[in-house]
C-alpha cells in the first residue's frame, strides 16, 4: 500500500472521529426541535386564537435577539461568512435562541420554515466541538459545512441532498470537496440519529403517469416524452421566477422596514398584525405555519398539492406574501419549507394550466423553487431523488436547472458567494456575494431608467 493510501485512510478514520459525535449531537437536537415544533404547531391549530398574539410574540423575538442574541441575529448568513472568511466564530447561544425563536413564531402562527433552524443549529454545534477538538481555521471551515449537512438532513430525512447542499450552497458555479467526506458523514449521522429518536418525516408519493410511446426514449432506461418536456421547460421558467419574487421581497421588506421604522421593535409587531389581516382578507388559514399538516379538513398543504384540486390558483402567491413578511419582519424559522409550499402550489396549478401530470409537476415546482431560491441544483436534483424516487430523474434535473438559470443572480443567503456568473455580462463579476450582486443589479437598472427618462425628454 502506498504512502498516500495510508494517509487517505488516516483522514477517513480521523474525520469519522471528529464528525460522528458532531452529528449525533446535531440529529439529538434536530430531533428535539422537530417534535417540539409540531407540538406548538398543533397547539395553535386546537387553540386558533393565539394568532391574535404574534404582534406580542415578535417583540419578545425581537427583545430576545437585542439583549442576548446579537450576532446572531445574521442566522445562516453568519455562519455562510464564517466559513468564507472566519472572524469571531458561531456563538453557542445561536443554537438554543434560534430553537426557541422558531418554536413561538410557529406556536402564534407565523409562516416561516425550519431549514434555517436546523442548519444554525448545525453551524452552532459544530463550531463549539471544533474549539473543542482545537481544530485550525481550515478544519474549523470544514466541520461548519459538515454541520451544515447534518442540519439539513437531519430535518429533511435527505442525507445524501443534505451533504451537497452545504458543499453548493457556499458559492454559485464552484464546488470545494475539501468538505465532502465529513459532509457525507454528517448527512448521514444526522438522519440516522433523529431516525433513532422515533421522529419521522412527511412522505411524498408522484401518481403514476400515463405510459409513453418507447420511440421517444432517450434509451431503453431513458423515458423522453417531448410534448411533456417542453410543458417542464416553461413550468420551470415559472418555478425560477417565483423564487426570483421570493428572495427579492424577502430582502426588500426587510430593508424597507429597517430604513422606514425608526423604533425597531415595532418591526415585528407590523409584521405580525400584517399577518393578521391578511388571514382575515383571505378567510382561511392555510398559509400561517409551515403548510405540511392540515389545520382542517380539505386545507391547502404541500401534500394536498400533489392531487388534483389539491390547491387554490394563487395559494403560490399567498404563501410568498405570508412567508416574506413573517421572515422579513424579524420572525425566525427558514425558508425551504414554505419555499416547498410554494413549488407544489404552482405546480399543482401549472399542472391544470397545461394539461400535465399533477404529482409530477407539484414534485417539480417542490424541488426547483427550492433550487431557484439557494442556487443549488445538483443538491435539490438529488433531493428529488429522494423523496420521490430515481423514475423521473431526468425531469428533476430539467426543472432545477432551469430554474436555478431563471431565478437570476438572487438568492435567500445573501452570504452566498458568486465564483462563476450565470451570466458574464457588464454589471457582473466573478467575485462577492449575491447581496453585492444585488447591489450591482440595482445601480445597474437604475442608471438605464435614467439614460431612457433622458432620451424621452429629448424627444
Amino acid at each position: 500500500m502506498r504512502m498516500e493510501h495510508v494517509s487517505i485512510f488516516r483522514q477517513l478514520v480521523r474525520w469519522s472521529v471528529i464528525v460522528i459525535p458532531i452529528s449525533v449531537a446535531i440529529g439529538s437536537i434536530v430531533a428535539f426541535f422537530l417534535w417540539i415544533l409540531n407540538l406548538a404547531i398543533h397547539y395553535r391549530f386546537d387553540h386558533t386564537y393565539l394568532l391574535y398574539l404574534l404582534p406580542v410574540a415578535g417583540l419578545l423575538i425581537h427583545f430576545l435577539y437585542q439583549s442576548v442574541g446579537k450576532s446572531s441575529e445574521k442566522g445562516n448568513n453568519l455562519i455562510m461568512d464564517e466559513i468564507h472568511q472566519p472572524g469571531g466564530g458561531v456563538p453557542k447561544r445561536m443554537a438554543p435562541i434560534v430553537l426557541f425563536a422558531t418554536v413561538i413564531t410557529h406556536l402564534f402562527g407565523g409562516s416561516a420554515g425550519r431549514e434555517g433552524t436546523a442548519v444554525q443549529i448545525g453551524g452552532s454545534i459544530a463550531q463549539m466541538f471544533g474549539k473543542w477538538f482545537r481544530l485550525n481555521q481550515r478544519d474549523t471551515g470544514i466541520v461548519l459545512t459538515a454541520g451544515i449537512a447534518a442540519g439539513f438532513g437531519a430535518v429533511f430525512g435527505t442525507p445524501l441532498t443534505g451533504a451537497i447542499f452545504a458543499l453548493e450552497v457556499l458559492a454559485i458555479g464552484k464546488i470545494k470537496y475539501d468538505a465532502l467526506l465529513p459532509c457525507l458523514i454528517a448527512g448521514t449521522v444526522g438522519d440516522i440519529t433523529v431516525s433513532a429518536w422515533k421522529i419521522h418525516h412527511t412522505h411524498y408519493h408522484i401518481d403514476a403517469i400515463p405510459p409513453m410511446d418507447q420511440s421517444f426514449w432517450l434509451s431503453q432506461y431513458i423515458p423522453f416524452d417531448l410534448l411533456l418536456l417542453g410543458k417542464i421547460i416553461i413550468a420551470s421558467i415559472a418555478f425560477g421566477l417565483a423564487s426570483f419574487i421570493f428572495a427579492e421581497m424577502a430582502h426588500r421588506i426587510k430593508n424597507v422596514m429597517v430604513a422606514s421604522v425608526s423604533k425597531k421593535w415595532l418591526i415585528p409587531v407590523i409584521g405580525g398584525c400584517v399577518i393578521i389581516l391578511l388571514t382575515f382578507i383571505n378567510g382561511k388559514p392555510d398559509y400561517l405555519s409551515l403548510g405540511v399538516d392540515p389545520e382542517y379538513q380539505g386545507a391547502v398543504t404541500i401534500q394536498s398539492a400533489f392531487h388534483a384540486g389539491g390547491s387554490d390558483p394563487w395559494s403560490w402567491l399567498w404563501k410568498t406574501v405570508y412567508t416574506t413578511v413573517t421572515l422579513g419582519t424579524g420572525f425566525k424559522g427558514g425558508e425551504v419549507t414554505p419555499l416547498f409550499y410554494i413549488g407544489a402550489t404552482l405546480g399543482n396549478t401549472l399542472s391544470d394550466l397545461m394539461n400535465a401530470p399533477v404529482g409530477l409537476f407539484a414534485a417539480l415546482g417542490f424541488i426547483a423553487v427550492f433550487s431557484g431560491a439557494t442556487n443549488t441544483p445538483l443538491a435539490c436534483t438529488l433531493m428529488g431523488i429522494e423523496l420521490f424516487g430515481g423514475e423521473y430523474t431526468l425531469y428533476y434535473a430539467i426543472a432545477c436547472f432551469t430554474a436555478y438559470f431563471f431565478s437570476g443572480h438572487s438568492g435567500i443567503y445573501s452570504a452566498q458567494r458568486i465564483e462563476v456568473p450565470k451570466i458574464f455580462d457588464s454589471y457582473f463579476s466573478s467575485d462577492g456575494s449575491l447581496s453585492e450582486a444585488g447591489k450591482r443589479r440595482e445601480h445597474f437598472l437604475k442608471h438605464h431608467i435614467s439614460r431612457y427618462r433622458k432620451m424621452i425628454k429629448r424627444k
